[in-house]
């Protein structure tokens, strides 16, 4: 039997706004897709966390059992500034500023994303489609809708007609916005005279003379819309119909908003059963922004070179730091939070190093391991709560730190399974690595301890009872903790 068949995992659905029991189309199957970059500049924090939210999620239905083909695209045609479908192209513009080709841009910051995601020990997609590497069936997607009659072409662009689509369809489902406040909210701007109704969006749009980056097509030299990549990429390798779609709570509206419409006048069906978005990141409690300064690059806190951080962190601090928070909340970065993440980090590590190398002992176990065990099973069915599974490990941690100390005992059958579970939840799902950039300075500080361990038991061993005090307890004021045992003696961050 799979893991899957004896849990029961609920995820939260935006389009319905409540927990759902989870169920794939295909029986041990799953489909999921969810938004990639735009690689015109180096990724940002923000887009990381969303990230990291899908790869924590994508370990966990692997470790439950399913064949998951997961599929995150790269958006290398880039897409207006604007998403009234006027301005810049972005891809064009930093092309343009720096001089270069566009695929030099999508190349070095294609490079930059992966790099990067590697540093926070993300999995690789099963499958990373480009927009470029689909630009046929972006056109034959708008073919269809043209021939369902739901897009017209003016000028050698073609758009989306939401008035028409919403007579037969409910645009806006997913955000909860009515067409009809979206008519009485909409401003006319200047370049917007092509379309029927400002609220239409574009599916292919006719190319300037000075626009770099442009394919044929039936109604002109031009590039599809912002919108339709990924309906053509997700379609294409999940069919018409799929379990999942994510992205960042800012893609909600208008673009997975479009993206049901596209699916549903092409198609004619819904293309998701759950819908996921995950929340935003703010730093100092403002929001990140690069015009304020309020911003920082995932490289930079590696690095410790920004004025926001007292010193860098390794990225798996970093990485815990972002899975104590549920991915629906928004979650404020700082340094300070970083400080006590770190510190979490630490403890938690150290005690996955102290449960390798313990052996039984007694002759019961004075833990509950099947109830701890359903809590954490339990915390991730609820919508991959992962704070409250840190909550938990934190409970597995006591029960580690009072064997070593010889305050509790283990048979081996129980033990070898805490070992099972602990080393599956850390790393496997949370994506946690035991060695990251700050090993150094974590062997560093191990060895200063231990010599100062030593210069303790040498004064215990003078009757030097005073000495002895001194650096137990100047150690404690520091944050690390003295255990004398019969193995000798330990220390751990407190």
């Amino acid at each position: 039997m799979k893991l899957y068949q004896e849990q029961e995992l609920k995820i939260y659905n935006s389009l319905t706004n409540q927990k759902e029991v989870f169920k794939p189309i295909n029986e041990g199957h799953v489909g999921m897709y969810v938004c990639g970059p735009t690689v015109y500049s180096n990724v940002h924090l923000g887009n990381v966390r969303t990230f990291m939210s899908f790869d924590m999620i994508f370990r966990y239905l692997k470790h439950l059992g399913y064949k998951v083909r997961y599929v995150r695209n790269i958006t290398d045609v880039g897409h207006l500034e604007n998403d009234a479908d006027v301005g810049e192209d972005r891809i064009a513009k930093k092309a343009r500023l720096e001089e270069l080709e566009p695929m030099e841009i999508v190349q070095r910051y294609t490079v930059d994303f992966h790099t990067i995601l590697q540093k926070f020990n993300f999995h690789p997609p099963s499958i990373e489609p480009t927009a470029t590497g689909h630009i046929i069936q972006q056109i034959e997607i708008v073919k269809d809708i043209m021939d369902k009659g739901f897009a017209y072409e003016v000028n050698g662009s073609v758009y989306f007609d939401v008035l028409k689509f919403n007579e037969t369809h409910e645009y806006g489902k997913l955000s909860k916005r009515k067409v009809e406040d979206l008519i009485h909210n909409t401003r006319v701007l200047d370049g917007q005279s092509d379309k029927k109704n400002p609220q239409d969006f574009a599916l292919w749009k006719k190319a300037e003379e000075n626009h770099i980056m442009h394919w044929p097509s039936p109604w002109s030299e031009g590039f599809p819309g912002w919108h339709l990549e990924c309906t053509a990429m997700s379609t294409k390798y999940l069919g018409d119909h799929f379990d999942i779609h994510g992205g960042g709570m800012d893609l909600k509206f208008p673009h997975h908003e479009c993206e049901i419409a596209q699916n549903e006048a092409s198609k004619g069906t819904s293309p998701v059963n759950y819908w996921m978005h995950a929340n935003m990141l703010t730093l100092n409690k403002k929001k990140m922004a690069k015009s304020t300064g309020n911003n920082i690059l995932p490289g930079e806190i590696f690095s410790g070179d920004s004025k926001h951080l007292s010193k860098g962190f390794a990225p798996s601090v970093a990485r815990f730091f972002m899975m104590q928070a549920h991915y629906r909340s928004i979650l404020d970065f700082s340094n300070d939070a970083l400080l006590a993440s770190e510190k979490g980090f630490y403890k938690l590590m150290e005690a996955m190093k102290t449960l390798d190398s313990l052996e039984p002992m007694g002759d019961k176990t004075t833990f509950n391991l099947s109830v701890w065990k359903r809590n954490c099973y339990n915390a991730l069915n609820d919508d991959f709560n992962t704070p409250v599974l840190i909550a938990d490990l934190f409970e597995a941690v006591k029960f580690i730190n009072q064997l070593k100390d010889g305050k509790a005992t283990v048979l081996p059958e129980i033990l070898a399974e805490l070992k099972n579970c602990m080393h599956a939840f850390v790393f496997e799902i949370l994506g946690l690595e035991a060695q990251n950039g700050t090993d150094d300075d974590g062997d560093a500080l191990s060895g200063v301890v231990e010599l100062l361990i030593n210069l303790r038991n040498e004064a215990r061993a003078n009757k030097d009872f005073a000495t002895s005090d001194k650096i137990r307890d100047e150690l404690l004021a520091l944050g690390i903790q003295l255990k004398d045992g019969k193995e000798g003696t330990s220390f751990s961050l407190s």
